[in-house]
């Protein structure tokens, strides 16, 4: 809440600020009244001062967290403790701050207010959080992983799982580093084991992939216990498919090109509500010299994207080829042809761009070389039939075709899930601070937990007709705020009124959804 002072008098707006440009700017603003008006609104007489405040993420991400029974939970585990708050406490608190503050120092988002207020029971302080979650051994995390899963599983009715690689699920940076994605740190990569339905995470295996100590693909996905294993078509490769049952993954274009050129007619929606533009052929086709069950999937969003894509990558290519037919036809350019050729290939390098550009050298000595380039219009009107949009899937699951897409993306989402809980990169406190094994495995949990968390989240939204991702849904969330009025003490503590701000539709809805009444 801002205040502009106007003819001696000070005058209340709620204000929202965005980025605009790269440049701070407030992008929404709502009279609110002067101090009086407020006052004459909310009962209780004159406020001493007002504030606006953000409450909806971290509310709803308390309240799943209390539905979970998560605190309870964590310290069936821990046993008998002397020290408070109780490791239970501990890491929801952590937890919570990861889901909704994961850019801001713990001490620095306690210090705001709204956590130390929605928290049950109360915490007066979270200084030595970490020192506490640095002691927990492999053998607890897994124990907490696996009770806060049972907790998950029991409000699912479908219990199948998926076992996914994510290797780029954080970077550590050193604590005196001023720019951690700079820096040289720890790499990590976790191979989970998640629900088909919403990809929730039910197990991690958090491991190094900077020390050449990573594990293979095939034996990390052994350590996340029985479940289908989710790959991608350059994983495909370190598998032996014609051996291995329990699969979803893709396969290179190009390996299966009779399926490519099946004409549209051939596939069929899969599921209008789900999966908007997204049509599908189910067929078979012989992979590692079996025959398997593969369905070709076009989306007519990522056939947009890519074919987006790769106009700019063209017309990026063109603009340099015709900078060099320049630079050649004015001598500027005298290099021999082989540096031409050099030159060329670097800029055609891109096997789609060598589709359809070519390139034609005429002459042989340095400063009568020519350059021409042409657009092969046919050969770019086929790679947009034939290969924009689509995906090759391969399983031996009789799942329905809606099922194995939801599989197979689950990694597409946990990655998207997690480039948001860890930013660039995680910055250790300082002054000193190196990251051991112990410690990442710390924040690893505290992570994975806050992805089973909004992942439990994001699904209950879906299941009410709001198709967010995790990023978009706490974004949502957090418009959700409250106009806090504090009034002076009357010889007690001082008193605080708490106005909720009006929501739009989809905000009201979420507000319901997770019943954030105050």
């Amino acid at each position: 809440m801002v205040g502009k002072k106007i003819g001696g008098r000070t005058y209340y707006y709620l204000a929202e600020s965005g980025r605009v440009d790269g440049k701070p700017r407030v992008v929404t603003q709502r009279y609110l009244g002067t101090a009086e008006e407020i006052a004459r609104a909310v009962p209780g007489g004159e406020p001493a001062s007002a504030s606006y405040r953000t409450y909806g993420d971290v509310a709803a991400v308390w309240a799943t967290l209390s539905r979970l029974d998560f605190v309870r939970r964590v310290d069936d585990v821990a046993g008998p403790q002397r020290a408070k708050p109780s490791l239970g406490l501990t890491l929801a608190i952590a937890v919570l701050h990861r889901a909704t503050a994961p850019g801001t120092p713990l001490s620095e988002w306690w210090a705001s207010g709204v956590a130390a207020d929605v928290v049950r029971p109360r915490v007066s302080t979270v200084e030595g959080s970490w020192r506490a979650l640095e002691r927990l051994t492999p053998e607890r995390i897994t124990r907490i992983e696996d009770t806060v899963a049972s907790a998950v599983l029991a409000t699912l009715d479908d219990h199948a799982a998926l076992a996914v690689d994510v290797p780029q699920f954080a970077a550590f940076a050193p604590a005196d580093c001023t720019l951690p994605s700079a820096c040289r740190g720890v790499l990590a990569g976790a191979g989970l084991r998640v629900t088909r339905d919403g990809a929730i995470p039910l197990a991690s295996r958090v491991y190094r992939r900077d020390d050449g100590t990573a594990p293979t693909f095939a034996s990390l996905t052994a350590e996340l216990g029985p479940a289908t294993l989710v790959f991608h078509s350059g994983q495909a490769a370190q598998l032996d498919l014609g051996s291995r049952s329990g699969f979803v993954g893709s396969l290179p274009l190009t390996d299966h090109p009779e399926l490519l050129t099946q004409p549209a007619s051939a596939r069929k929606r899969v599921d209008p509500e789900r999966f908007a533009g997204l049509t599908a052929l189910d067929t078979h086709a012989v992979v590692d010299g079996v025959r398997r069950r593969v369905i070709l999937t076009h989306s007519a969003t990522l056939h947009a994207a890519q074919s987006r894509a790769f106009a700019d990558e063209l017309a990026t290519a063109t603009r340099e080829l015709d900078g060099l037919a320049g630079a050649l036809a004015a001598g500027t350019h005298r290099g021999d042809r082989a540096q031409v050729h050099a030159e060329l290939g670097r800029v055609t390098r891109g096997r789609r761009i060598e589709r359809v550009l070519t390139a034609v050298l005429s002459g042989n000595r340095p400063g009568e070389i020519r350059l021409e380039r042409r657009i092969d219009s046919s050969a770019l009107a086929r790679l947009d039939e034939e290969f924009f949009g689509k995906q090759v899937l391969v399983t031996d699951r009789d799942w329905p075709i809606g099922d194995v897409v939801t599989a197979y993306r689950a990694r597409t989402h946990l990655e998207s899930t997690f480039r948001w809980l860890t930013g660039p990169a995680v910055p250790g406190p300082t002054p000193r601070w190196e990251w051991t094994r112990q410690r990442i495995a710390a924040h690893g949990l505290v992570s994975v937990l806050a992805a089973t968390v909004t992942h439990l989240m994001r699904r209950e939204a879906d299941r009410a007709g709001m198709n967010l991702s995790v990023r978009e849904l706490l974004d949502q969330l957090a418009g959700i705020g409250e106009l806090v009025l504090r009034y002076p003490s009357t010889g007690g503590r001082p008193r605080t009124k708490r106005l909720p701000t009006e929501r739009d539709p989809a905000q009201q809805a979420l507000y319901d959804l997770f019943q954030l009444s105050r």
